[in-house]
C-alpha cells in the first residue's frame, strides 16, 4: 500500500509511476498555486512559498538540507514529494528537517536515456520532485520539464549539483554561503545547530535578491531565523543574475 510509509520505486518503471500518480494526486489542493514553506523561508520566497509550475535550484554549503526544508511542509500538508537518485540522502535528516517520509517516493538513479522520462511521470504524479541530474538537459527537454510541471502544477527541485546541466536559469535559486555549527567545546560535546546564510534570487519577483541567516536545523531542531532578512545591497532590479555554480552538500 502507498500510504503506510515511504516507498522504493525502481527506474524507470513508468507505468508504476503513472498507476501511483492516479492515486495520490487527489491528495493534493490542486487549486492552492502556492505550496507552503518554513515560516523562516517566508520572507526571502516571493509569494511566501513554492508557486506551483515552478522550477528551484538549491546550492551552496547546504545544498540537500534546503531542498529537503523547502519540501518539508508540502509533504506534512498533505502533498508527496519523489527523489530521484540522491543515493546520499539520510531519511532521518529528511525527517528532522519536517519531510513526511510517509509520503516520500525514493526512486533509483534512472539510466541517462530514461531519466526525463521518469521526471516527466512523476511531475504527474506527485507536488515536489527532487532531482540531481548529472548529464547535461537540452533545452528541448528542459522546455518539456518545465511545460510538465506547470500543466500538473508540480515544482521541479534541483537539490545541489551543477547549475549548468540545465539550458536554462531556474525560477528560484536558494543557495547557502557561510555556515557555522554550535554545541561542541574543546574537545567534548555534540553538533546541536547550524546557522546558515541563505540567499534567494531569480527571476520575475525575485530579481532582487533577498539574505538571512537561518537555524538550519537550531537547538530544538527547529528552523527558524537567526537574522532577519534583507534586500542584498548593491542589487537593481534588471535581468536575472547570471548562473551560479551549485555545489554538492548536506
Amino acid at each position: 500500500m502507498f500510504d503506510t510509509g515511504w516507498v522504493a520505486v525502481p527506474a524507470p518503471d513508468l507505468a508504476a509511476l503513472r498507476q501511483l500518480g492516479e492515486r495520490v494526486r487527489p491528495l493534493s489542493a490542486a487549486a492552492e498555486r502556492v505550496l507552503p514553506v518554513p515560516p523562516a523561508f517566508a520572507g526571502l520566497i516571493p509569494q511566501g512559498g513554492l508557486v506551483r509550475g515552478s522550477t528551484v535550484a538549491t546550492g551552496g554549503s547546504a545544498a540537500t538540507s534546503l531542498a529537503l526544508a523547502l519540501a518539508g511542509p508540502a509533504t506534512a500538508a498533505g502533498s508527496w514529494c519523489a527523489v530521484v537518485g540522491l543515493a546520499h540522502l539520510g531519511l532521518l535528516a529528511a525527517a528532522e528537517l519536517g519531510v513526511a517520509l510517509e509520503r516520500t517516493l525514493l526512486i533509483a538513479e534512472p539510466a541517462p536515456q530514461e531519466w526525463a522520462g521518469t521526471v516527466a511521470a512523476l511531475l504527474d504524479a506527485v507536488d515536489v520532485v527532487l532531482v540531481q541530474p548529472a548529464q547535461s538537459i537540452t533545452p528541448t527537454v528542459q522546455r518539456r520539464l518545465v511545460a510538465r510541471a506547470r500543466d500538473r502544477g508540480s515544482v521541479l527541485v534541483q537539490a545541489g549539483g551543477r547549475a549548468e546541466v540545465w539550458a536554462a536559469l531556474p525560477d528560484l535559486t536558494v543557495t547557502a554561503g557561510r555556515s557555522r555549527w554550535e554545541g561542541l567545546g574543546v574537545g567534548h560535546g555534540r553538533l546541536r545547530a547550524r546557522r546558515v546564510e541563505v540567499e534567494v534570487a531569480g527571476r520575475r519577483g525575485a530579481v532582487r535578491p533577498r539574505r538571512a541567516e537561518l537555524w538550519l536545523p537550531g537547538p530544538e531542531g527547529q528552523i527558524a531565523l537567526a537574522a532577519p532578512a534583507a534586500p542584498v545591497v548593491g542589487v537593481v532590479d534588471g535581468p536575472a543574475a547570471p548562473a551560479v555554480a551549485l555545489r554538492d552538500a548536506g
